[in-house]
């Protein structure tokens, strides 16, 4: 006898052991038609999984979580399948599920062009209407290292000789003629898929390794179904049109170039956004209690041996040397927060103290993963620590979270996802000690009523952290806060404060930073809002022009006029057609068009237009001045 738990909590026996499919098929022939895979007791399998003692069983469909990963993973074997039937001489070596697809590295004897990748395409989906079995078979060690040096695949003989442990079974996955090692599981046939489209070709290394062969990187993406595919490809066309790059261009923000990789040059119109931002923010951290600070750009390296950095950071990190001693530049300020902590002594009832430091720093980031000013070198976060007890954590990670949400709503995301990125593989402490901080943050996200995922791993070496993702306005999600609980940091670099017994403790350290990097956030904010920036952020938030040159005093004098109320204008007065400056500054995103002809002139007036076209009329200075302040002020500004 076989017992069944379904997710629901009812129990099916069965009088001998059964596949997931025949399970699925007893409640029904609508859920076996559906069914892509199982999960037996946590472990994803195939619908072919055979059960053979009791267990806990989810059928896994399209509606499942893990549905998604397990197409996507089918759709790279079906790519490899279909570039082997076209192309025989290449190898297949490895092919995972990355963000929104999947590729596959080959080796073959010429570059794929993009009318291969249109041939692979189109064979693939003739894959899919064959409906081909998808197979799982074992095989020992040694006989899969043959099988496939007699395939004329060196390159699968290689990773099953280095990687699998000598004795261990191999499992392989067959559809049709093809086949490939894999662990799986994979879906029951290949009618299961087609909603799927290949993106590009790009090179890559045998193992990610430089001194290795190069091989050839098809990336594809694959969705559940057509709409959800069709959904993604508009996605990807309009992330194209709002590239922060290509606008950061087009309204001259910012530049990059090959003498200085992953760091910004910021352009006057670039730098007033940035300007914008910190001194709102600024003033958010003066609302709740933060000291501004300012720690020194290199340290020793052995400080940074004692915060744990050396250890298991020191490949991120850029070094450099004086007098025979070694520095680093700082990757991140928190030690440096923690020397400033540890200058005087602290009784408990100064806790907590808030440190905040817009810092700037460098992190040695591979040449291939930097992109534009959403991936750099150099960058400066809006970094804060509280020091303080563990009995108030609870009510730093509630106000800080408030906070943050406030932040996120006045810059124009109001769909805020909450996870809690748990223990690294690579850390400091015991389990003990990172129990009690993942707990510390759990408690304080349910007493303050909010809901969360969790992400096993990826948390900072030394503690667990809350992650604030951001939907923005074409659906993508940004990782953007964090707010991170260390019961390491400040103990390994001496910081103590003295308790109500006057007894030396170590105080608990939170990391927290809103916006994270400025650069990064800026280049969101100008995707998010393709370039139009709301007024209040707008680098220039209104343009004055005149109709002839003989307005061109009055010009000066409206903008010199909203410049001294600490409004962001400029004048044009190039000898132009107003409808040429009017395309012109709309393309520019500058939120306020002001035009006088000779009757704003005689009357001190503009003609006030928005960059979307809307005219409002006839105001004089002082309205327009009115109606441009009242915009900004509900942010302070």
């Amino acid at each position: 006898m076989v017992n069944v738990q379904l997710p629901d909590g009812s129990i099916r026996s069965f009088d001998a052991p059964l596949s997931i499919s025949d399970v699925a098929m007893s409640i029904g022939p609508g859920l076996a038609k559906a069914a892509l895979a199982g999960k037996v007791d946590g472990r994803l399998v195939d619908t072919s999984f055979r059960i053979e003692h009791d267990s806990k069983l989810e059928i896994v469909t399209d509606k499942h979580p893990d549905a998604l990963e397990i197409v996507r993973h089918s759709t790279a074997h079906l790519l490899a399948q279909a570039t082997q039937r076209l192309f025989p001489g290449a190898q297949v070596t490895i092919g995972p599920v990355v963000d929104n697809g999947f590729y596959y590295d080959f080796a073959y004897e010429r570059a794929f062009t993009p009318d291969d990748l249109a041939a692979i395409e189109a064979e693939m989906s003739k894959i899919v209407a064959e409906a081909l079995p998808v197979q799982r078979s074992i095989m020992a060690k040694h006989d899969a290292i043959e099988f496939f040096k007699a395939k004329g695949e060196l390159f699968k003989a290689e990773i099953i000789d280095d990687i699998i442990p000598p004795g261990e079974d191999i499992s392989l996955y067959g559809q049709g003629e093809w086949v490939d090692l894999c662990r799986g599981p994979h879906v029951p046939n290949t009618a299961r898929l087609g909603s799927f489209k290949l993106m590009k070709v790009a090179g890559a290394y045998w193992r990610g390794d430089s001194r290795n062969q190069q091989l050839q990187r098809i990336y594809g993406t694959a969705w559940l179904n057509k709409k959800d595919l069709a959904a993604y490809l508009t996605q990807l066309e309009e992330a194209e049109k709002r590239d922060h790059r290509k606008i950061g261009k087009q309204l001259d923000l910012f530049h990059m170039q090959e003498e200085a990789p992953g760091l910004v040059f910021w352009h006057p119109k670039g730098w007033a956004i940035w300007q914008v931002i910190e001194q709102y923010m600024r003033r958010v951290y003066r609302a709740s209690g933060y000291q501004e600070v300012r720690g020194p750009q290199i340290l020793d390296v052995s400080l940074w041996k004692r915060s744990g950095h050396w250890d298991n950071y020191a490949d991120n990190m850029f070094f450099t040397e004086s007098e025979k001693r070694t520095y680093a530049v700082k990757p991140m300020n928190c030690p440096g927060h923690v020397q400033i902590f540890n200058h005087g002594l602290h009784s408990y009832r100064d806790l907590p103290i808030r440190y905040g430091e817009f810092g700037s720093c460098h992190r040695n980031e591979p040449s291939g993963a930097l992109h534009g000013i959403l991936r750099v070198r150099g960058f400066t976060q809006d970094d804060g620590h509280v020091f303080c007890t563990e009995g108030q954590i609870e009510s730093e990670v509630s106000a800080f979270h408030q906070q943050a949400l406030k932040v996120y709503q006045d810059f124009g995301f109001g769909e805020v996802q909450i996870k809690i990125a748990l223990r690294p593989e690579k850390r400091l402490g015991d389990d003990a000690t990172w129990d009690r901080a993942e707990d510390a943050l759990r408690h304080a996200l349910a007493k303050a009523g909010v809901e969360w995922e969790e992400l096993p791993g990826e948390g900072a070496f030394y503690g667990p952290k809350i992650e604030y993702h951001l939907k923005d306005a074409i659906g993508r999600t940004w990782q953007l806060g964090t707010m991170q609980v260390d019961f390491m940091m400040a103990g390994r670099l001496g910081a103590e404060y003295v308790d109500e017994h006057s007894q030396r403790q170590h105080p608990v350290m939170l990391h927290r930073a809103i916006v994270g990097s400025m650069e990064r956030f800026i280049g969101i904010l100008i995707e998010n809002h393709a370039g139009a920036l709301p007024v209040w952020l707008a680098p220039t938030q209104a343009v004055v022009m005149g109709i002839t040159d003989a307005q061109g005093e009055y010009v000066a004098e409206v903008a010199k006029t909203l410049e001294n109320q600490d409004f962001r204008v400029v004048s044009d007065l190039r000898n132009e057609k107003v409808g040429y400056k009017i395309r012109e500054h709309t393309l520019q995103k500058t939120p306020y068009l002001l035009v006088a002809g000779e009757r704003e002139k005689e009357s001190g007036s503009v003609s006030v237009r928005r960059r979307t076209g809307e005219d409002l009329g006839v105001m004089t200075v002082a309205e327009f001045a009115e109606h441009l302040r009242a915009e900004v002020s509900s942010l302070g500004q």
